[in-house]
């Protein structure tokens, strides 16, 4: 007896992981019960933890491998295999109600725009000091990953059609706004939804440091002047007021010691990438 053969997927979620052993399992697992028939593809960018076993439990998945690239190159080769219209650019710490790729792809699929973000982007570990201190740091709005009212327009696709993503050649390996090379590059900003969805902030001060040296790896308006602008902010003596003065007005004593070890990292980042030219984390 013939098999039925499979939905056509609504869209083709593209998943760069490195190193994301803590998340990764339940980022794909809420993939899974999507509403709407999605594709999966997976680029393992040079991982060296537990994540490639992990991996290994979703055979029915396609996983690709690159050397450690970063996710520009690794989002990059996940598209040219997708065999959806839409692309969907999701992150290993992320979970997923079930109806988000539905409601984010929705202005898509009616043809209203080419691509769209999400203003429901909402911190799972928000019990976390770190992670809440990751948040007044951002200037975002308690509990979720954006400001109180988001733009219409936001800087980053969540989701875009693949002949547009092409169109332009993918993301620039750029550091950490790579994401915003598509807006660049098209002239066009996604639209904003309600599409609900799940993302850690860094939650111990390693990871801290971690994301904060990989954020400060990115171009710098006005070259030389804007990078040592960076530094600058950057240094211990200007943690140290900032620190203070932010501990005390948002009373939480714990960001004193976030913002010192925040700022290291971003200080570092900038001395790394400008030294060895090195952007990925």
């Amino acid at each position: 007896m013939r098999s039925s053969p499979k939905p056509t997927p609504a869209a083709s979620a593209i998943l760069a992981v490195y190193n994301a052993q803590a998340t990764v399992t339940a980022c794909l697992k809420s993939l899974l019960i999507q509403s709407i028939p999605i594709e999966i593809i997976i680029i393992d960018d040079g991982s060296t933890d537990g994540t490639p076993k992990l991996l290994r439990q979703f055979p029915h998945l396609k996983v690709l491998k690159q050397s450690h690239q970063g996710p520009a190159h690794a989002r990059n080769l996940g598209s040219t295999n997708a065999k959806g219209k839409i692309l969907l650019f999701v992150d290993a710490d992320m979970t997923f109600d079930k109806d988000y790729v539905r409601d984010l792809t929705a202005p898509i699929v009616a043809g209203q725009v080419i691509g769209t973000y999400t203003k429901e982007e909402r911190v799972t570990n928000w019990e976390n000091p770190w992670a809440r201190c990751w948040n007044v740091e951002e200037g975002w709005a308690p509990r979720k990953r954006f400001p109180v009212n988001p733009p219409k327009y936001g800087t980053d696709f969540r989701a875009i059609l693949k002949s547009e993503f092409e169109k332009v050649g993918g993301f620039d390996n750029i550091g950490y706004t790579d994401t915003w090379s598509l807006f660049h590059k098209l002239g066009v900003r996604p639209l904003v939804t309600r599409a609900v969805c799940y993302h850690h902030n860094p939650n111990t001060l390693s990871a801290v440091f971690r994301q904060a040296r990989w954020l400060a790896k990115r171009p710098y308006k006005f070259g030389v002047l804007g990078t040592t602008y960076a530094l600058l902010r950057t240094s211990l003596p200007a943690s140290l007021v900032v620190g203070t003065a932010q501990s005390l007005w948002f009373r939480l004593p714990q960001f004193f010691v976030f913002k010192l070890v925040y700022d290291l990292g971003r200080f570092v980042g900038v001395c790394e990438m400008q030294i060895t030219g090195k952007l990925s984390k």
